[in-house]
């Protein structure tokens, strides 16, 4: 008898299998009893006639509590209006484990004690929807790049310097020197894609950021592409073809687990390159015109991004951001010098940005000056100045959060629920 998962049921139509896993729910009538059966691939309803077996493995049903390990055999039959379409009239079972005062019952609980006990919410459906749509993600991002020509390059997580700024860096003790957790991965990867064209890097960043908003997270993942020979332009384009391309994938092969979310993925089939662009004067009048209080050379804030995302039924970019709220290597655009060459993907449904990137600066004499600017030391990037110095190109690259895009794709309330065990301000455990 083979011991197959629950994933793969449909494919033992008719055999006599085992199956091992954790009790999800039972219920009973009479002479028959049922099982929902989850074995972290999937849920199978299993069907307990008396008939089918002795009354010593009959009588074991009524031990079974939320969350018992148990094994269990019998033969696969199609049922239409089973779960996945299959149920198991069982024959067999063997308890490993009964589980006593279970924390998660399917009573309603607060998010707070939700959270305190993440370690077993996991296996509740929703962040195991959540998770699964999460891994489908992950690989799409990977699929992409490696269809297009990127080659994966890792990027330290200790780094000697910060990337996006100073003010939150995480610093750690580094032997007899200070070291900090990586920001980005950018810079390193600028030097890749020096080496190898078209690279990526895909991690978990720090942000030490005292924020205690729904759109952030102190660690968190993303993937950064860099790509040489690549002007702003191309590297929208190739930023559009990429979310299109995890979108769809995400509509196609998930389609389960999003209706355990109760998503509406109409608006997921309407992500269609190209997307629309503004300019960020364009926006910034857009939100001066409606009240909001914004300033002209501000950075936006998350009710700004809101107010601009819920005109457009699909991602759309804002360019050319003003070279004060951008980091020290974005190139200045040449027909405004107080803008930069930069981008901001935002999504729609009010979930603001899941991409941010630009032209970098390619000119060692610029650099240097914008260094001095931000006031950062010299020393600290003479390797990266090399970058200009030996075979300087333009070069594009942008970031994406896979936590904020998760979020708008399953249109989740929280970034919390996008990762399994989120660190924010108030909280590092479990």
């Amino acid at each position: 008898m083979e011991t197959i998962l629950i994933k793969h049921a449909k494919e033992f139509i008719g055999q006599e299998v085992k199956l091992q896993g954790w009790v999800y729910n039972t219920r009973s009538s009479g002479k028959v009893k049922f099982l929902i059966l989850r074995d972290g691939t999937g849920y199978l309803q299993t069907i307990f006639f008396k008939g089918n077996l002795d009354d010593q493995t009959f009588s074991k049903f009524d031990l079974l509590t939320q969350e018992s390990s148990v094994i269990v055999t019998g033969r696969l039959k199609e049922e239409p209006r089973g779960l996945g379409g299959v149920e198991l009239d069982a024959t067999g079972l063997e308890v490993l484990q009964i589980t006593q005062n279970y924390p998660i019952t399917p009573k309603e609980h607060g998010d707070a004690y939700l959270f305190d006990h993440r370690h077993l919410h996991l296996r509740s459906s929703r962040p195991y929807a959540i998770l699964r749509i999460r891994h489908q993600l992950i690989k799409a991002i990977r699929d992409f790049f490696d269809k297009n020509d990127f080659t994966l390059v890792d990027t330290p997580i200790f780094t000697p310097s910060a990337c996006e700024g100073t003010t939150t860096l995480f610093g750690v003790e580094y032997f007899d020197t200070k070291a900090y957790l990586t920001q980005s991965g950018q810079l390193y990867n600028e030097a890749n894609a020096m080496a190898f064209r078209k690279v990526y890097c895909f991690g978990p960043t720090f942000r030490a950021e005292k924020s205690k908003t729904r759109r952030h997270l102190i660690e968190f993942w993303m993937v950064e592409p860099e790509m040489a020979f690549c002007d702003l332009k191309q590297n929208m384009e190739v930023a559009e073809k990429f979310v299109e391309y995890i979108a769809q994938w995400l509509v196609e092969h998930c389609k389960i687990e999003f209706e355990t979310l109760e998503r509406d993925i109409e608006p997921l089939k309407r992500v269609k390159a190209p997307f629309p662009r503004i300019h960020y004067k364009e926006a910034a009048k857009l939100l001066e015109n409606a009240g909001t209080g914004f300033i002209y050379g501000g950075d936006f804030g998350a009710p700004d991004e809101t107010f601009l995302a819920n005109k457009f039924d699909k991602p759309f970019f804002i360019t050319n951001f003003p070279m004060a709220v951008k980091a020290f290597y974005m190139k200045q655009d040449p027909e405004d010098p107080t803008l930069s060459l930069s981008c901001d993907l935002l999504a729609p449904e009010g979930y603001g940005e899941i991409i941010g990137g630009g032209q970098r600066e390619e000119d060692i004499n610029r650099l240097l000056s914008q260094l001095e600017k931000h006031h950062l030391k010299r020393e600290d990037f003479e390797w990266y100045l090399d970058l200009r110095k030996f075979g300087s190109v333009p070069h594009s690259g942008f970031g994406l959060g896979i936590e904020r895009t998760l979020t708008w794709l399953c249109k989740l309330d929280h970034i919390r629920d996008a990762v399994p065990y989120p660190r924010m301000l108030y909280r590092m455990r479990p």
